[in-house]
């Protein structure tokens, strides 16, 4: 009989590692087959909450965040498009960064219509995968609109800016609670677990996590 496991993931659009731990989290459930039955539940957090319309250039923002040179950053991201590989994640060429609030916007709504997980994993390969702007709305309707969302509905819900007091109140919530780093991954509203894991290190958390239920 499949435990049930609420899997709560704290995250944001322009975040890698975010992909990553999302792709590997889920094949480490689909490993556990019916021994789990498990609900993704997607929160929004942004890692630049300041980033102008235009974006900023990739280089450019890491340069001046983390200190790092264009080597370090070429090094840095050359890792990470492995790291994607070996969890069935493609990293194509991103060379900006931008402001993922209406994105964060658009999951609410996809929340409420049942469709967010799939609206968050269409959106991270629009980004990660195609380079695309998860900031400009005509990216974000076909991104819904590609997972079965009401396109129409969409560029209204983008135009009209619903559900921004919803996504300041999660972010603040997480926020309060110590969350300052993303992906950070809560199981059964209990567990924590920070990072891009590998596969195993998530299996290894679930099967804790459901013994201890």
């Amino acid at each position: 009989m499949s435990k049930p496991l609420t899997i709560d993931f704290v995250s944001d659009i322009a975040c890698p590692w975010c992909a990553i731990g999302l792709s590997s989290l889920q094949r480490a459930l689909e490993r556990l087959g019916d021994k789990v039955d498990a609900q993704i539940v997607v929160h929004p957090f942004e890692l630049n909450p300041e980033m102008g319309p235009a974006g900023e250039s990739l280089v450019d923002y890491i340069g001046k965040k983390y200190g790092r040179s264009p080597a370090q950053v070429a090094e840095a991201q050359a890792m990470i498009r492995e790291r994607g590989a070996s969890v069935g994640f493609t990293f194509g060429p991103r060379n900006k960064i931008y402001n993922t609030f209406d994105a964060h916007r658009l999951m609410h709504w996809a929340g409420l219509n049942g469709k967010q997980l799939q609206l968050k994993e269409a959106l991270l390969r629009a980004y990660h995968s195609e380079g695309n702007d998860p900031s400009n709305h005509e990216v974000l309707v076909e991104a819904a609109r590609s997972v079965g969302l009401d396109a129409a509905e969409a560029s209204e819900v983008l135009k009209s800016g619903a559900y921004a007091q919803e996504v300041r109140n999660e972010e603040q919530e997480y926020l309060a609670l110590g969350i300052s780093s993303v992906p950070s991954i809560i199981f059964n509203q209990r567990y924590l677990v920070t990072g891009g894991q590998p596969v195993e290190a998530f299996e290894e958390m679930i099967e804790q996590v459901l013994a201890e239920a």
